[in-house]
């Protein structure tokens, strides 16, 4: 895995985490990639200074010294790297634009589709554990994405 530090066209600076440097290129030449605070998909390398490893031993902790943060740099809470929330936000947005809310109505809607009983739509909103499997064991095709917050909000 290689880290980039990345910067989209408003200025703000965000960490990638790539399988090697063409992972980045590809993603950013199909615009995949956005900007977690906001949305921006003008993403470029930023500079970065490398990571130097020295072999002197670490000062001892002192009892009044903060914890280290819970979260890395460039990570959102949970340790997902920003880019991946950056990924999502842009998959919700897409979502949010070519499919309809039916909110809790979800599992009852895809499968009067399913049935032919209404007319098939892009449909997204939201389901029990009971509705997921009643779905599954009607051979209903459901796929569940992590729903983060919005780009821009």
């Amino acid at each position: 895995m290689i880290r980039y530090q990345l910067r989209c066209g408003a200025g703000h600076e965000f960490e990638g985490w790539f399988p090697d440097s063409r992972a980045f290129e590809r993603q950013a030449e199909n615009n995949l990639l956005a900007c977690p605070q906001c949305g921006d998909g003008n993403i470029t390398r930023a500079l970065m200074a490398p990571a130097v490893h020295t072999s002197a031993a670490p000062a001892p902790a002192r009892e009044s010294s903060p914890p280290p943060p819970a979260t890395p740099p460039g990570h959102a809470p949970g340790g997902v790297p920003d880019a991946m929330i950056a990924l999502l936000q842009k998959m919700r947005e897409t979502v949010e634009k070519h499919c309809d809310d039916v909110g809790d109505r979800f599992a009852t809607e895809a499968l009067s589709m399913h049935r032919g009983e209404s007319e098939a739509r892009a449909i997204y909103g939201s389901m029990t554990e009971q509705e997921y499997s009643e779905l599954d064991e009607e051979g209903v095709e459901v796929h569940s994405i992590p729903w983060v917050r919005r780009a821009d909000s």
